[in-house]
């Protein structure tokens, strides 16, 4: 039997050597990126707008982090300020950690992961089980309030206790959004012809929604960019008050958010992010995070300001498993949201109302 090999493609430093056959990558690495663009019929079915869906919760890692961990890593080997051995301690409200633990794994650096009390245990627990280590912030920042600020201070800390460690920043490193514009927007802009009339996409460092307006701009794309934050973030001139879930907003200015200005912010309370992830699941199959969730929600609210026959994608930026517990447990939802299983079909009635035409 005859065995035809493909060369691997290799980047130096970056993999191991070697021939594979086609349809064969080499490393989990090589499996970041390339996920489908869904149509969803069943969401809003009366809304008029043609919704797609870029499922980034099908990444190695099960978020969009994926894309983002790996340009970042790979960018810091390249410069020479990290290698084999070195550490990496990086602030995280989950995602990014978990993809951090896997890239970090797979180039043998050791990886701590800081993250405050609102983190999902499951969440934890993978960054663990993929060989991070975790750093608890439990108290926010006591001049500020804020628990990000507090991550930021405990990164500080390590990075001067721990020889030779390295931040790589992911709420002001280029190679955040660029993953995006190389990745994200470029993978859903082929699919489409180049032909989308609105990109949605949730908010935190802000990296996403960036590389995504930085392709379009650069492509020449007549679509608009709406970010999705949370009740709560300052990010885009809102104002600060406490967010119940993780991976939405953030309690400081980002320096890529200062890059990027979307034609539309839509803010959205925790609620929302419930109400809309269930909606998700329950119609389309597909199990999201809360970020999504407030998209979803978010998406409903736009439907009446959109006209028929819009093109609209969206990013499902994660999975909905470490939001088991929280998003989909009523118990949770009652006691941290004060809202019961009554007032959650009624503002899901609401929102299905809003959403459908005539």
């Amino acid at each position: 039997m005859t065995t035809h090999l493909a060369q691997s493609a290799q980047e130096p430093g970056l993999g191991t050597p070697g021939a594979v056959a086609p349809g064969i990558t080499v490393g989990v690495s090589a499996a970041v990126g390339r996920t489908p663009l869904i149509r969803l019929d069943h969401l809003f079915p009366d809304s008029g707008v043609e919704i797609l869906a870029k499922l980034e919760s099908v990444n190695p890692g099960g978020s969009t982090k994926d894309r983002p961990a790996l340009a970042m890593v790979r960018d810091a080997i390249r410069s020479g300020r990290l290698a084999a051995g070195g550490t990496v301690v990086e602030s995280s409200s989950g995602n990014l950690g978990v993809a951090l633990a896997r890239v970090c794994t797979s180039h043998g650096v050791r990886f701590v992961c800081v993250v405050d009390s609102r983190t999902n245990a499951t969440t934890v627990a993978t960054i663990r089980a993929l060989g991070g280590e975790i750093s608890l912030v439990s108290e926010p920042d006591p001049e500020t309030g804020d628990l990000l600020t507090a991550r930021f201070r405990r990164v500080e800390q390590l990075l001067e206790e721990i020889p030779g460690a390295v931040n790589l920043f992911q709420y002001g490193n280029p190679a955040n959004p660029g993953a995006h514009a190389a990745g994200t927007m470029r993978e859903i802009a082929e699919a489409t012809d180049h032909r989308l009339d609105v990109l949605m996409a949730a908010v935190s460092t802000t990296g996403t929604i960036a590389g995504c307006t930085a392709y379009i701009q650069d492509s020449g794309m007549a679509t608009r960019t709406i970010a999705v934050d949370a009740m709560g973030s300052v990010l885009f001139g809102g104002t600060a008050a406490p967010r119940p879930l993780p991976g939405l907003g953030a309690g400081v200015v980002t320096d890529i958010s200062r890059t990027v200005e979307p034609d539309q912010v839509m803010r959205v309370s925790g609620l929302d992010c419930v109400v809309g992830a269930r909606l998700l699941a329950r119609r389309e199959g597909i199990l999201a995070g809360a970020s999504t969730g407030g998209i979803v929600h978010a998406l409903g609210m736009l439907v009446p300001h959109l006209e028929p026959g819009t093109r609209l994608a969206f990013i499902v930026h994660d999975g909905g498993v470490p939001y088991l517990e929280t998003v989909y447990d009523d118990a949770w939802v009652q006691q941290t949201l004060d809202a019961d299983v009554d007032a959650l079909a009624a503002a899901t009635s609401s929102l299905l109302d809003t959403a459908a035409r005539g």
